[in-house]
């Protein structure tokens, strides 16, 4: 192997390392909102950007430190998310990939200052339901886009890009990709009707006013649907003998989706206990990104080889 061709290589490694942490924090960063959610920390730092009224850090008495430490805390990760971004989006430019990652990174780049502002939006509406799902879906998003940029840095620039799914495959992969939506989205609403307001004091007002239960109902309602479509594209998989990598990857997702399903009745025969919270919006994460990579197999690259583009040199020189 060349020394050109092992900096190419190693230089793919780092970029995927790079992606790979770019996408665990934009899903971590869900979980730490979850976990302001359930302690009742939302309006901890009751004013944007500043935590408390002039003054960018918690300040003694203004809110239980506790709950001001946890939204300080929160709000600190988007620095840490932000980094990743930009440090993907440096390593991709740096390495002259194609326009497709560089659009992925600066996406994620934008999305993560939208996101915080919208974060602002949602603590001077003193945290009204809308205004958190309006927080929570877009990072949904972000994970979609980290778990795709993830999925496409192996891919080879100079190859061109073939539909590995069939056309049936495709369009039940797109129905599954459009029934995680409504899933994700009636899930805001289930939240937002129960008993988790996101600020200790808050109490009821500016919830959902909604039966949970009946919500509650209809999220599955949605889940059976998404599970059914995904079982679908793992049934075509088959059908059409496609490679082992995406059906790998569509397994993994159905017993990611009965994890969540398991954990989703769980909260429902429970009443909803503080701890499960954080699990639940995790596995979303996990699921978001696990379908999003699935979709990229359907339609991809071949993978950069190293020894491939050793001969190609040879070949022209």
């Amino acid at each position: 192997m060349s020394s050109v061709n092992q900096q190419t290589h190693q230089s793919l490694k780092w970029q995927r390392r790079l992606a790979l942490i770019l996408l665990i924090s934009q899903a971590g960063i869900t979980v730490s909102g979850s976990i302001v959610r359930v302690t009742g920390s939302g309006l901890g730092c009751d004013t944007w950007p500043n935590c408390q009224e002039g003054s960018l850090v918690p300040v003694a008495g203004a809110q239980p430190w506790v709950h001001q430490l946890i939204e300080f805390g929160n709000r600190l990760l988007t620095f840490v998310v932000a980094a990743a971004a930009i440090a993907v989006l440096v390593a991709v430019m740096k390495a002259g990939r194609r326009r497709e990652l560089v659009v992925y990174g600066v996406l994620s780049i934008i999305g993560i200052v939208v996101q915080a502002v919208i974060g602002g939006i949602s603590v001077h509406m003193d945290l009204h339901w809308w205004s958190v799902a309006l927080h929570f879906l877009p990072s949904m998003a972000l994970v979609w886009i980290a778990a795709l940029l993830y999925a496409r840095i192996p891919e080879d620039d100079q190859q061109a890009p073939h539909r590995v799914f069939g056309a049936h495959t495709r369009r039940f992969a797109l129905a599954a990709a459009i029934a995680l939506a409504v899933v994700l989205m009636t899930g805001t609403m289930v939240t937002g009707s129960g008993p988790h307001s996101g600020d200790a004091d808050a109490g009821m007002e500016g919830r959902l006013e909604l039966d949970t239960e009946v919500l509650a109902v209809v999220h599955a309602v949605c889940m059976y649907a998404y599970l059914l479509l995904t079982l679908l594209v793992l049934w075509q998989l088959y059908k059409q003998k496609a490679p082992q990598r995406a059906k790998r990857t569509a397994w993994v997702l159905v017993v990611i989706i009965i994890i969540q399903w398991a954990i989703g009745v769980a909260q429902f025969y429970l009443g909803v206990p503080r701890w499960t919270v954080p699990f639940h919006i995790a596995m979303s994460s996990v699921v978001v990104a696990f379908t999003a990579v699935l979709w990229a197999r359907g339609y991809a690259r071949p993978h950069y080889d190293i020894q491939r583009s050793q001969d190609r040199q040879l070949q022209t020189s």
